[in-house]
């Protein structure tokens, strides 16, 4: 719904505590590495392309 001053706002359902989402379609085409951290340590490497 639509505020007086333009702005809009809403209510999402929560998402899954245990699952991280990625959305990549505002990536510019590439490689590139998700690294992901615990602790300030990296615990894993994932790398990825996007044609």
């Amino acid at each position: 719904m639509k505020n007086s001053d333009g702005v809009y706002t809403g209510i999402i359902d929560s998402l899954p505590k245990t699952k991280v989402y990625l959305n990549i379609d505002h990536l510019d085409t590439g490689i590139y590495q998700l690294l992901i951290s615990h602790k300030h340590r990296i615990i894993k490497v994932v790398s990825f392309k996007k044609e």
